[in-house]
């Protein structure tokens, strides 16, 4: 059974307190949490359900809980996590885990620009679009964005592999488009069978650095063909 925690009204301090008691009891469902921002910042350990959207900056350095919105997201989805798991069942707004460092972010809806800017190593899983700028100096981690993608994606990409279904309206500096491996293919699968994403591996597309030194060689990005979005 769950425990349930009402926010509608209530400060951050308040409100995170009483989580923190809540979680380590068992699942917490919270209500009235839109409002709120920096819910779960830093939380080790836990399972949340936030019923309705949330604030910006939700699950900020989270390391190690599990937390589920059942609605929409607002900003810096859980910017600079280290651990556990957030997912979003409906949209997510402007920079979706930025300088995260682990763990897993699951949209199943649409996320904004700038989503996993300076990704240090999470996985990233987009089910719908994303806007511009999106994997811009990514340094570690997988990026999945099973529909489209706006402009200069994955600007001076730096390490890390970024998977695209749909199509991309431009691609950034340092990009090369690289054949899938069936270890690729794998690992889709296994994303998409564990979160329950309903695409196809084959369709998808691989993006990888075109240089280990970005920042030092003076080269044109090259321009690859893709439909247009």
């Amino acid at each position: 059974m769950s425990l349930a925690v009402d926010a509608s009204g209530r400060d951050l301090r308040s409100v995170s307190i009483e989580l923190k008691e809540a979680v380590a009891k068992g699942p917490v469902v919270i209500h009235g949490a839109a409002y709120l921002h920096g819910l779960f910042a830093g939380f080790k350990k836990g399972e949340v359900i936030i019923e309705g959207d949330s604030g910006d900056y939700l699950g900020v350095l989270n390391d190690g809980a599990t937390i589920r919105i059942t609605g929409n997201a607002g900003r810096y989805l859980a910017d600079n996590m280290t651990g556990g798991t957030v997912i979003v069942e409906g949209d997510a707004g402007y920079g979706v885990g930025q300088y995260c460092y682990g763990g897993t972010i699951v949209v199943k809806g649409n996320a904004g620009d700038f989503t996993a800017v300076m990704n240090k190593g999470a996985t990233i899983i987009i089910e719908g679009n994303v806007g511009d700028e999106v994997a811009t100096y990514m340094l570690a981690g997988d990026l999945v964005i099973v529909g489209d993608a706006g402009k200069n994606l994955g600007n001076y990409l730096i390490r890390g592999n970024i998977y695209v279904g749909g199509k991309w309206e431009s691609l950034g500096h340092n990009t090369l488009l690289e054949e899938m491996t069936q270890a690729d293919l794998v690992r889709l699968r296994g994303y998409f069978d564990e979160y329950g994403i309903k695409a196809d591996p084959m369709i998808f597309k691989k993006i990888v650095r075109l240089s280990e030194k970005p920042f030092y060689k003076a080269k044109e990005p090259i321009q690859l063909e893709c439909p247009r979005v």
